[in-house]
């Protein structure tokens, strides 16, 4: 599934560049949950940002952008960390360890802080603010090279699917891959959002449907330990170009906005 880091990556690249307004931003949130709030990991980043500590009332995201807007902020990535993959997020620290348990974050290196969400409560989604010593590492992905991977990806998924036999024990698993994907692509972005993120977007919710039906299993069956172990290792490729083609339309779709804003002044 997206995720609710590259919802505010794109949403405040878009803020910032005045092609959204915060209200947008916050709107384009609540997909994710009813309500947000915002606290910084330690005194050192609350104080630097504004923000509150770890130990005070947290503050909604509106005050997060604001503080963003006053310490220079220009634009935002997306990391989704894997285990033996945390680059660009500064390397063993609270950061990468956090991001890591949730499988998502931005940073925004103009400022040197990083954001992770974690659900807290029912409806609610809190954002901690991580300082960032450095964002060396973090990949760049042509989103060309991305899209053509997904295209691969999306055949070996299929393939994958066939040789799984999950159709066999699923006689309804292709409306199962379509719902999960058209849940996973209703998503809200900005006007300006270029129309080939949107397209490799799309593209990843439809590999990541197949792999999300590839992965369970069938009402009351099972499967043996080596059987788990090749479903895992024929689908651990595709996951990846997923993961790639997310980061990649994600950045073409900040350095577009970027582009547009700059054009606005």
């Amino acid at each position: 599934m997206s995720c609710a880091s590259a919802t505010l990556v794109v949403w405040t690249s878009g803020w910032l560049h005045g092609l959204a307004a915060s209200d947008d931003v916050l709107d384009a949130l609540h997909t994710w949950a009813e309500q947000h709030e915002v606290v910084a990991d330690d005194d050192g980043t609350a104080t630097a940002l504004d923000l509150p500590g770890p130990d005070e009332a947290p503050v909604g995201p509106a005050l997060l952008l604001a503080a963003l807007r006053r310490a220079g902020a220009t634009s935002a990535r997306l990391a989704l960390p894997i285990p033996g993959d945390v680059r660009g997020l500064g390397g063993k620290g609270p950061l990468s360890t956090c991001a890591l348990r949730s499988g998502e974050a931005l940073v925004i290196p103009s400022v040197h802080v990083g954001l992770v969400p974690k659900i807290v409560a029912d409806g609610v989604m809190r954002w901690t603010v991580f300082d960032l010593p450095s964002s060396n590492g973090l990949e760049h992905i042509p989103i060309g090279e991305a899209e053509h991977g997904l295209g691969a990806a999306l055949r070996e998924a299929t393939a994958a699917l066939a040789s799984l036999d999950v159709a066999k024990h699923r006689p309804n698993v292709r409306k199962e891959i379509a719902d999960l994907a058209a849940a996973n692509s209703a998503l809200p972005w900005p006007d300006a959002m270029p129309p080939r993120s949107l397209r490799v977007l799309q593209r990843a919710a439809e590999v990541d449907a197949i792999l999300s039906v590839a992965r369970s299993d069938a009402p009351g069956g099972a499967m043996s330990a080596s059987a788990m172990s090749a479903r895992t290792d024929a689908l651990k490729p595709v996951s990846e170009a997923v993961r790639r083609a997310r980061c990649a339309a994600v950045d073409e779709a900040v350095r577009v906005l970027a582009d547009s804003g700059a054009g606005r002044h």
